[in-house]
Order: C-alpha cells, then structure tokens, then sequence
C-alpha cells in the first residue's frame, strides 16, 4: 500500500550525485505544465525514493496549469536526481521575463515573474539543456522533435549551440528573433539567427515535415489536409532513424510509447485533463494515472 506523497516528504538535499550513476530506477516523464499535484500523485503510483531514483522530464514544466512556481522549485531543487530539456512553453516564460513577448490572458506564469527567486528560477531554467543523450541506458531525451537530417551528433552539437546562447549574458536578444517559421529545411551554412530560430523550432515546436525534410510548422495546412505531410520521425531516410527518443509536446499523438520503433512519445495532456505518462527505461514498463488539474481558459 503507497502512502501519500506530500511536499513535507521530499528532502531538502538530495545526494550531490553525477546523473550518470545508476539509480534504482530511472522514470522519464511527459509535459507537466504547471500541474504539480498530479505529479506527485505519479509519484506516489510509482513508490518513487527521492534517494535512489531518478526523473527525465521532456519539458514545458510550466503554463496552462495551475502550480508552475511549485514545479519549477520541485524540479530545482532536485539537483543531479533530475533531467529536464527545454520546451517551447518554458523558452515562452524566458521571452516574457526578457520583455520580447507579452504573457497571455490564459497563461499561467505570472506567480513566476512575481516569485521573490524569480531571478534564481530562471538562471537555473536557461542552463538546462534541449537535449539529453544517455549511452548507457541508450535514450535521449529531448522535447519536440529532430531534422530529419540531424544525426545525433549534429542534433548534440546543435543543441549545444543554443544553450551556449541562452546561458550567455546577453542571451536576451535571441527571444528578440526567437518567433517565426523559416528557414523550412536544414543546412550547415546557416548562420545568425535564422540558424538559432531553426535549431529552437526543432527542438521545441516541431511535429511535422514534408518527405523532403521540410519542416511544416503552419499546422493549419495539416489539419486541413494540405500538402505532403507527415510526423517528423515518418520522414523517409532520417538520419536519427534506430536511435530510442523520448520527447512530449504532441499530446494528440495517440501513439503508445514504443509502439513505433525508437519513439517513445510521454505527452497526455496534463494541462488539459488528460493523463501523466511515464515511462521506466531499466524494463520499458508504462505507468499512467488520470489527471484531475484544469486547464485554465
């Protein structure tokens, strides 16, 4: 019998521990989104010890839910016993807090910006990485998608790329070019922003391309059946093809993990009472629990 999990139960300082020791169990775990108590309820299901295992999140930690401040805290203060890779709501938070973007009457991230260690919270937010590689359990972990060209090396050298932006002093002025669409298709010879904006699409907003690798991100053609569209891990000849990839961001994928070869989508839809997925990657067993936070409208 579980025994509930409250904040009360999580330690104050968890063993200073390099991520890549091996852990009882290692839980990689769809978008949270703000919705904290759900997440310790999953917790909870999974008898989760705070002391020997470890999460992977797939991002977007916050907005739409009602408890992003808690999350972002929860995930921090976890140190070297979490992962989380960036997604396209928590680079939305770091725009709104640089002053590029103004929040929305549905977002849920102003508890954030008017969080007393508001500035501590979002140093540790735009050190976090878009993309986690683990050789030994043979995952990696990012939030949205991948060229269908990159590698995994590319896809690790383009990742370092924008976190090295990010994690610069000045990294405000990429929010400032942050937004847009193009370029469609990778190529080595991109340069300046229109470089970093590909590389943050990918890993942040993409779900679908053309069989020639063209990222579509005008979602409207799709649901209305234009053009030659399909998800991006379908592109014929993709070169990241047989390397295992979490990722969350597409909550309407209905794709159970693993039922593909090598993806291993974890977004139910949380925010939107829908359920939490997580996935254990020692033995690849499923864990799910029905979501009671509402989205906000």
């Amino acid at each position: 019998m579980h025994t509930t999990i409250t904040e009360a139960d999580i330690p104050d300082h968890l063993p200073d521990e390099d991520p890549s020791d091996h852990p009882r169990a290692t839980y990689a775990i769809g978008d949270v989104q703000g919705c904290f108590d759900d997440l310790l309820r999953l917790l909870e299901k999974l008898d989760f010890d705070f002391n020997k295992d470890r999460l992977w999140f797939t991002g977007d930690l916050v907005n739409r839910g009602p408890n992003s401040l808690e999350i972002l805290r929860f995930v921090k203060g976890l140190g070297s016993g979490a992962i989380t890779v960036l997604g396209n709501h928590d680079l939305y938070l770091l725009a709104v807090a640089s002053g590029a973007v103004w929040a929305k009457r549905k977002d849920t991230i102003n508890e954030i910006l008017d969080a007393p260690d508001c500035e501590e919270l979002l140093f540790w937010l735009r050190h976090q990485p878009l993309l986690h590689h683990d050789p030994r359990l043979g995952f990696t972990l990012i939030h949205a998608g991948l060229a269908p060209g990159w590698d995994l090396a590319q896809a690790q050298a383009c990742s370092q790329e924008l976190e090295m932006v990010l994690q610069n002093f000045n990294y405000e002025d990429f929010f400032n070019h942050m937004a847009g669409d193009k370029p469609r298709r990778w190529r080595d010879e991109l340069e300046g922003w229109d470089r970093l904006r590909f590389i943050a699409n990918c890993f942040t907003r993409l779900r679908y391309c053309d069989r020639r690798g063209r990222l579509i991100m005008d979602y409207k053609k799709v649901r209305h059946g234009k053009g030659d569209v399909l998800p991006w891990f379908k592109v014929p000849g993709r070169a990241s093809t047989g390397l295992p990839i979490i990722f969350g961001h597409w909550a309407k994928l209905n794709i159970k993990p693993g039922k593909v070869p090598g993806i291993f989508p974890l977004d139910s839809g949380c925010a939107h009472r829908g359920r939490f997925t997580a996935l254990r990657l020692e033995d690849g067993r499923v864990f799910r629990i029905r979501c009671y936070n509402d989205s906000y409208p």
